[in-house]
Order: structure tokens, then C-alpha cells, then sequence
């Protein structure tokens, strides 16, 4: 269950915005899958948390928009991360359009758990 943090530039259009949060849980989902985690392709509320969060006076950035990824680590997720990231940000890309963003993907010890 990736918690995901999406900072963004007072500039960035709000019609943007809703765009990555439709696409990111899908997209954020195929990038973490793995043997541990199967990805069956049906979000389930609390499958992907997004949290969205405009850049404050007192906040820099170099970036219009900046998505923070934290998934448990697995093994097989860490082996390849780099790769996942890198194609995770090529498809973000594709489906919404942004240019000037970044993915970062961190994969901490953690355990997760959520009443039914």
C-alpha cells in the first residue's frame, strides 16, 4: 500500500492536478508490484493513499511538481528500483502531459495494517 505525497507549484493548474490523481493510483501500483504485493489491476479504497500539497511561502523547489513514493520494502522492489522509478516517471509523463517533475521512491521497513 504506497503512501503517496504530491507537492506542487501554486502555478500548476488544479485541472493538472486531478489529472495525476487519476492516473497516479494505477500507475504507482504497477510501478511497486511485486511477487510479495501483486498488482490484480483492482484499487480497492486504501490500496494508494495520495495526499496533495501546494508549496508554501517558506518552501523551495526546483521542480513544478515533486511525487513522493513510500512502499514496504521487498526485496524484489529494491532490486530494481531505479529502473521502476525511471518508468514510472516516462509514464506519468505520457498520461498527464508534465514536464518539470520529479518521482522519488523510497522503499523504508515498514508493516501496514487497515480494518476491514
Amino acid at each position: 500500500m504506497p503512501l503517496v505525497e504530491v507537492t506542487y507549484a501554486p502555478t500548476v493548474a488544479e485541472s493538472k492536478l486531478r489529472e495525476l490523481g487519476t492516473a497516479l493510483p494505477h500507475l504507482i501500483s504497477v510501478a511497486v508490484e511485486c511477487p510479495e504485493e501483486p498488482y490484480d489491476g483492482d484499487l480497492q479504497p486504501g490500496d494508494v493513499e495520495l495526499r496533495f500539497r501546494s508549496l508554501g511561502p517558506l518552501d523551495r523547489c526546483g521542480l513544478d511538481v515533486v511525487i513522493e513514493i513510500r512502499s514496504k520494502w521487498f526485496e524484489s522492489r529494491a532490486a530494481d528500483r531505479q529502473e521502476r522509478v525511471d518508468r514510472l516517471h516516462h509514464e506519468i509523463s505520457g498520461a498527464t502531459g508534465l514536464e518539470d517533475f520529479g518521482v522519488y521512491l523510497s522503499l523504508p521497513v515498514a508493516a501496514w495494517s487497515q480494518g476491514d
